[in-house]
């Protein structure tokens, strides 16, 4: 019975080695995977930024009494430009 303890501790060892590194590539892709979420959202944010100028820009022009509206637009495609 003794022998047995002799063979069970270096596998255990192994195995837990083993295991260790198991752990270490799983901990290494959570943390690309929330990289990666982190990046999408702020591009998101970016987009939504930008979404969010256009429709005020938009809300100027339906809004707007002194420019005419063909005006306005022609104005903002000048700036898109540039």
């Amino acid at each position: 019975m003794a022998s047995w303890v002799w063979v069970l501790i270096p596998l255990a060892a192994i195995f837990a080695g083993v295991f260790k590194r198991f752990f270490d590539i799983k901990e290494k892709q959570m943390e690309a995977v929330g990289r990666e979420a982190m990046e999408r959202a702020e591009r998101y944010a970016a987009q939504t930024e930008r979404l969010e100028e256009r429709v005020r820009v938009l809300e100027r022009i339906a809004t707007s009494r002194g420019l005419g509206v063909a005006e306005e637009i022609e104005l903002l495609r000048d700036e898109r430009v540039r």
